[in-house]
């Protein structure tokens, strides 16, 4: 039986960031929101360290490994072996614009070849055991017109099965622009992601793509949108979109508190560095915790000057929360 997902509100995948340090942390201040791996390849899950890869805290449910590839055996063989260590959802990049995935032959540039994607969700698809299989994408690449093949490569694909997309609002233009200039030059088409949704209403849609408030992520939803995801705001400015989420999204009574979630932090920091972990390695996430608020530069820098640091421990974190003054409602 496929695992149903509530995708109302989710992290994207971000290479780099959204390791499970990261994820944790997302999962104190969110009981909701669907938490996403960093892109792993199907090759790299085949012949790697799928522990490192892999590997996750049970805490972090509900959270979604997503793959590239093209090779539809590789990707069958990859997807069995997610749902072996336990995610909830396996999802298909075809939205990467970074040179590595060009010259793999996945992410953004399968947006051409919607019949190979069709063939790699079938072969996904059949290798789950349980993991429901989704396609992350965008609305077109270089000189294609999205709302020609937007429509085309939803049918195309959706007939295979899967049934929940995550549309990234932008073209990718795989010449001339770098990923970093790929995730803000080409323009935002919300309508185009719109419209599809009025012409594909039997498929989840969910929306991704330079949204930074949760008023813009409920305005989406509340026009018939089944959810949003958010990337760089939800990681740079944590606790402005995940600590409100589950009462403004998710019909919760309260938001949580970014100082508890620090103290329910100190616990897996010491089994990290117990483990031989860094502390670093998971404060680098904790940055932006305090974006905005009275102390977050004493913060940051308590954090980035002492954390990486030998033998630095929990109580540089400590010592970093003294400088934040908690809020009246936590």
């Amino acid at each position: 039986m496929t695992t149903q997902i509530n995708r109302t509100l989710s992290v994207a995948p971000m290479m780099d960031w959204t390791d499970r340090h990261c994820r944790y942390l997302h999962r104190l201040l969110s009981k909701h929101a669907l938490l996403y791996t960093e892109m792993v390849t199907a090759p790299a899950v085949i012949h790697g360290d799928r522990d490192r890869l892999l590997g996750f805290h049970e805490a972090e449910h509900p959270v979604a490994l997503q793959l590239g590839g093209s090779d539809p055996a590789q990707l069958e063989t990859a997807t069995r072996v997610g749902c072996e260590y336990g995610y909830g959802e396996v999802n298909l990049n075809v939205g990467c614009p970074s040179d590595r995935v060009q010259s793999g032959k996945f992410g953004a540039c399968l947006m051409r070849e919607p019949d190979l994607v069709a063939d790699c969700v079938q072969a996904m698809r059949e290798g789950s055991t349980g993991a429901e299989v989704t396609v992350k994408c965008r609305i077109g690449v270089d000189d294609q017109v999205p709302a020609d093949v937007l429509p085309a490569f939803l049918e195309t694909v959706s007939a295979r099965g899967v049934r929940s997309f995550t549309i990234h609002a932008r073209m990718a233009w795989l010449e001339g622009l770098s990923p970093k200039e790929n995730r803000d030059i080409p323009p935002l088409d919300y309508e185009l992601v719109h419209q599809m949704k009025a012409a594909f209403p039997h498929l989840e849609i969910v929306l991704n793509g330079g949204l930074a408030t949760l008023d813009q992520a409920k305005e989406h939803i509340d026009r018939g949108l089944d959810g949003v995801m958010f990337g760089r705001a939800a990681y740079h400015q944590p606790s402005d979109i995940l600590a409100s989420a589950d009462r403004v999204l998710f019909g919760g009574d309260a938001d949580s508190s970014a100082h508890e979630a620090v103290l329910n932090m100190l616990p897996y920091i010491e089994a990290h560095l117990a483990q031989g972990g860094r502390l670093n390695q998971i404060t680098r996430h904790m940055l932006g915790l305090f974006a905005g608020r009275p102390g977050a530069r004493q913060w940051r820098r308590t954090l980035s000057e002492r954390a990486h640091t030998e033998g630095a421990g929990p109580e540089v974190v400590e010592l970093a929360l003294s400088h934040v003054q908690p809020i009246a409602a936590e």
